[in-house]
């Protein structure tokens, strides 16, 4: 059964130019084409009813013949499941095809590069945070130590921090947790259980796909277009599926880097609120813009506070040890929240606290580490661009890593090839549902230039290998059953 319908208008903007009029491969080769790889990179879910035939071909300014002689190919291919009354419905084909398997053995002394971590060092005045703490912290020891929402002071500076973005926020709309990934579970557990359904955007940040799938949630994907996020099918999700709530990472999103604009900020609140969808808004990377700050949050176009849910997090911008995020919703919901904690955490440590608060309070931003990985993230480009000229790569406005699209589906068998050339990296099926995303790689730039070189050198030496060893298909249907075979 379809989970959800895609609109014309959603398919045109994912299918953008799709067609080469100097081609000589028919119109509907390259339709099927052109479609097929917006089902293996997740653009268009699993599950998905397409348009009919007439409603596309009208879009389109095709012949039905076309577009039907398209869905026959991709049916015969496994990618479309149609049935009399249901219209087609995309699916993953379950053949795999026959080759050798390659064997990993261990490269490079066993001095394996991680590259999987999207996270920096702790940033100054860390330690003198710490310390900070360690001094204010007799003042607290007359309590017992259980606030299920958090100390006061960090409340009001989480709260303060809000105000200075242009979200007015009072410290009551505030629940401390330990890391936005805990308050991410909170708010599952409070609301959706198993056989819901969430609506995310596609792709997006692993661990929130593996709480969802935990808690035996179904993830509804929505797929990100070339630009920005397509509102008109986020929409369509919402009315098509009832979700119980919808996550979406709106400032330098991970892994695509990408920030919402206001207007379609706006434009999201508007379209959740018709259909009374929850929105979960994921602020951890806010503070990672490098070519400009962002956007003030999305909360402020909820004026009643009561449809957007904000997690933020101390992780990124400060230290990961620094185990400190924060939920803002209305303090009906915050109230509601901190009851639930009870039953599970009670409390996050004092001393994090105060030192989150003191950090907080100081607002330094990024600071000079920005310049830093602005040279990073534009020396990795760079190397990618002289070393695999056959990727496409766009440079991220934040974030911290690069959404890296490989020519073919082979992002796992390639990232099993590299580790064992010696480096580890995160291939793209990690941040989709249903093995999508497998011709894209996250490559974070958080290590120095001389680690991204050698990271580099041996993702081209594993690239040449897996080449080397798969022989040239017609199309990037068989790469990609190939690729999954190879591990």
């Amino acid at each position: 059964m379809s989970t959800s319908l895609l609109r014309p208008p959603s398919l045109l903007r994912l299918l953008g130019a799709w067609r080469a009029r100097d081609s000589a491969e028919p119109a509907y080769r390259q339709l099927a084409q052109a479609l097929r790889m917006l089902v293996l990179d997740g653009r268009i879910g699993l599950n998905v009813r397409l348009p009919g035939e007439r409603e596309l071909a009208a879009a389109l300014g095709l012949s039905r013949t076309t577009v039907a002689a398209a869905f026959d190919r991709l049916r015969d291919e496994g990618f479309l499941e149609s049935r009399q009354g249901s219209g087609s419905v995309t699916r993953l084909p379950t053949a795999r095809a026959e080759t050798a398997p390659v064997e990993l053995e261990s490269a490079h002394g066993g001095n394996l590069l991680n590259w999987t971590h999207a996270a920096l060092p702790a940033a100054p005045g860390v330690a003198r945070a710490y310390a900070h703490a360690v001094e204010a912290l007799p003042a607290y020891l007359g309590d017992l130590g259980y606030d299920a929402l958090g100390l006061k002071v960090l409340r009001c500076a989480i709260a303060a921090h809000y105000e200075r973005r242009g979200c007015p926020t009072s410290p009551d709309q505030i629940m401390v947790t330990n890391g936005a990934q805990q308050g991410f579970s909170l708010l599952l557990k409070w609301l959706a259980g198993p056989g819901d359904r969430a609506v995310i955007d596609h792709p997006t940040y692993h661990n929130a796909i593996q709480a969802l799938q935990r808690a035996h949630v179904v993830p509804v994907p929505v797929g990100l277009p070339a630009h920005g996020w397509d509102i008109d099918a986020m929409e369509a999700a919402f009315r098509q599926t009832s979700p119980r709530f919808a996550y979406v990472i709106a400032d330098f999103h991970n892994p695509t880097g990408r920030s919402m604009d206001p207007a379609t900020r706006r434009a999201l609140v508007a379209a959740a609120a018709r259909s009374h969808t929850p929105l979960i808004i994921d602020e951890t990377m806010v503070a990672m813009g490098l070519d400009f700050a962002p956007p003030p949050p999305v909360a402020i176009h909820d004026p009643s506070g009561r449809q957007v849910i904000t997690l933020g997090s101390a992780s990124k911008i400060f230290w990961g040890g620094l185990r400190v995020g924060w939920i803002r919703a209305d303090a009906q919901t915050v109230a509601a929240l901190g009851r639930l904690r009870t039953t599970m955490d009670m409390a996050s440590p004092v001393i994090e606290q105060i030192a989150a608060a003191q950090l907080i309070d100081a607002d330094v931003g990024l600071g000079e580490r920005a310049d830093m990985l602005r040279n990073r993230r534009d020396h990795l480009l760079r190397l990618i661009e002289q070393r695999l000229p056959q990727w496409r790569v766009e440079s991220p406005s934040g974030g911290l890593s690069l959404w890296a699209e490989l020519p073919r589906g082979e992002a796992t068998a390639l990232a099993a090839l590299a580790e064992s050339m010696g480096v580890r990296v995160a291939a793209g099926p990690r941040f989709g549902v249903g093995g999508a995303f497998e011709r894209f790689l996250r490559l974070p730039f958080t290590l120095d230039e001389a680690q991204l070189e050698a990271g580099v050198d041996r993702l081209v030496e594993a690239d040449a290998r897996l080449h080397a060893r798969m022989p040239r298909m017609r199309d990037s249907l068989a790469m990609a059953l190939e690729a999954d075979r190879l591990i």
